[in-house]
């Protein structure tokens, strides 16, 4: 079985997205599920607003959608009733929410992540056994390390590799945080989002020195294939991308492709009946 580790879809008609103002205008409409028809066996939806309204949009979305076996929610981590909010999401989602992705990139404060006032939150996530979503860059990396040094056991995945600047070759000091990362055991990394960060040019060999640092910190057993779809499509199609990554798997772990394409994505979000959803 294949899993898409990490789809979005997004409707501006009915939610704000704040940051489509300044992306691509390609990508500033709605992308739904019949604009991906058949692509893989299951996918899991990752939130793109700053809402819990978006939240349960794409419970309706996943609900709709054979092949949809779990959703990455955004909930206020910030505020006073921050358990309420957590399990009305929870129960609101049946089953369906299996992380929490708080929009860290967008966030102004670098430092954000490691206050202390977000300690009982990032506590609730690891209590009611879900997923931390780190959606960070080189920015955030000294803040994220803070943050999971307090919570031990806590399940992490870090979206696309933390943004390494492939478009620049800036490659020691990303590369020395993610080493850094990788230490702690519950810590794993999304295999996404790396063509998008090649600048104009799309050439797959770019991304290799990353990609091998990946699987050498890692190991193919904590890395977790996505497409980060729509955004994939400013520089490729999700075939495209999905063909890149079987290749640079096939060359660093060739016994390993059911595990990154599937495997440790069910793992990593306690996902057990995935063959029934994308039946």
């Amino acid at each position: 079985m294949i899993v898409d580790a990490h789809r979005h879809y997004w409707d501006p008609s009915r939610l704000d997205y704040g940051w489509l103002a300044h992306a691509p205008a390609a990508l500033r409409r709605a992308f739904l599920p019949d604009d991906l028809p058949g692509d893989t066996d299951a996918c899991i939806l990752v939130q793109a607003a700053p809402d819990e309204a978006e939240t349960r949009f794409l419970f309706e979305i996943a609900r709709d959608m054979p092949g949809a076996i779990g959703v990455v929610g955004w909930v206020d981590l910030e505020s006073p009733d921050v358990e309420d909010r957590l399990d009305r999401l929870i129960a609101d989602g049946g089953g369906l929410l299996r992380g929490v992705r708080p929009m860290v990139q967008d966030i102004v404060d670098p430092q954000w992540l490691a206050s202390p006032s977000l300690d009982r939150a990032f506590d609730l996530i690891a209590e009611r056994g879900l997923v931390f979503d780190a959606l960070v860059d080189n920015r955030h990396m000294r803040a994220l390390y803070e943050r999971l040094g307090k919570h031990p056991g806590l399940s992490t995945v870090i979206d696309h590799a933390a943004k390494p600047d492939i478009a620049a070759g800036a490659f020691a000091e990303w590369s020395g945080a993610i080493a850094r990362l990788a230490q702690m055991p519950d810590v794993h990394c999304k295999f996404s989002g790396l063509l998008t960060l090649t600048g104009p040019s799309t050439d797959p060999l770019v991304l290799e020195p990353y990609v091998a640092h990946l699987f050498e910190m890692f190991g193919a057993e904590r890395l977790v294939w996505g497409s980060d779809w729509p955004v994939l499509t400013t520089h490729a199609t999700y075939a495209t991308w999905k063909t890149c990554a079987s290749e640079l798997v096939h060359r660093h772990a060739p016994t390993a492709a059911d595990a990154v394409f599937g495997g440790n994505a069910l793992a990593l979000y306690s996902i057990h009946d995935a063959s029934r959803k994308s039946a």
